[in-house]
C-alpha cells in the first residue's frame, strides 16, 4: 500500500512524498485515491447529500475498475456519478435508521 502523507506544513513538504509517487504504479495510485474518497460509516450522514463528495467517490472506484480492465463493472459507477452530478439521483434513506 502507498502511503503518502498529505502534510503541506512547509513550502517544500509536498516534495517530500513526489518519489514514492512516482515509483506507485497505476493501479496503486488509483486504489490510494478510492481509499481517500471513500465515505466512511463515520462520516455517510454528514457526507450522503454532498454530490462532489459521492460523485468522486463513484468516478474514483470508476478508474480502479477500469485499470483493472473490468469496464463493464466501471460503467454502473459512472453512469452514478453522473447522477450525482446532474441532479436526477438522491441520498438513499440512512441504513441503520428502521431498524
Amino acid at each position: 500500500m502507498l502511503n503518502v502523507s498529505s502534510s503541506t506544513s512547509t513550502p517544500d513538504a509536498g516534495q517530500s512524498y513526489l518519489p514514492a509517487l512516482r515509483q506507485a504504479s497505476t493501479e496503486e495510485l488509483a486504489q490510494a485515491l478510492m481509499e481517500k474518497l471513500a465515505i466512511t460509516d463515520k462520516d455517510w450522514h454528514r457526507l450522503k447529500a454532498n454530490r462532489k463528495a459521492r460523485a468522486s467517490e463513484q468516478v474514483a472506484a470508476a478508474l480502479v475498475l477500469l485499470l483493472k480492465d473490468q469496464p463493464d463493472a466501471a460503467l454502473p459507477r459512472l453512469q452514478q456519478a453522473i447522477g450525482w452530478l446532474d441532479r436526477s439521483i438522491s441520498a438513499p434513506p440512512c441504513p441503520t435508521h428502521g431498524k
